[in-house]
């Protein structure tokens, strides 16, 4: 099941119906991506998502170094990046320096491409090797 599709729908308190209606996308395109028989391009479900009217309400955007951007989404305390990944988070931002947060970002998303890259490799390295882990 494609839950961002969903979770997106059902954060506007939109029906199945609604929601393809205002994408004018097919409803029955909309039931697969929902019951996971088929997926959206992962830019589609980001410009859904940056494009509802109550996402845009709690959503913000966040200037990081070198121009990047950042979205701050204060009701689901998450920052995306402009690639579509999120990492939740447990403090409000409101407050914090904004030369400072610049920095934050930056260092968030660096260790997070770091160890997405990782876990991708140790992936490839498993579907090559066949190696069985065990934990002591």
């Amino acid at each position: 099941m494609n839950s961002k599709i969903k979770e997106l729908r059902e954060s506007c308190n939109m029906t199945q119906r609604e929601f393809s209606e205002y994408f004018r996308i097919p409803l029955s395109t909309l039931r697969k991506w929902e019951q996971g028989e088929s997926n959206p391009p992962s830019y589609l479900t980001r410009l859904m998502a940056y494009s509802l009217p109550s996402a845009n309400n709690a959503l913000s955007e966040l200037s990081g170094l070198g121009n990047k951007k950042y979205y701050y989404n204060a009701n689901k305390k998450t920052i995306s990046d402009t690639k579509g990944n999120e990492i939740k988070i447990n403090i409000d931002l409101s407050e914090v320096n904004k030369n400072n947060l610049e920095i934050y970002l930056e260092d968030m998303f660096n260790d997070f491409y770091s160890i997405q890259k990782k876990f991708e490799e140790d992936c490839k390295y498993d579907l090559i090797d066949g190696i069985t882990w065990s934990t002591f």
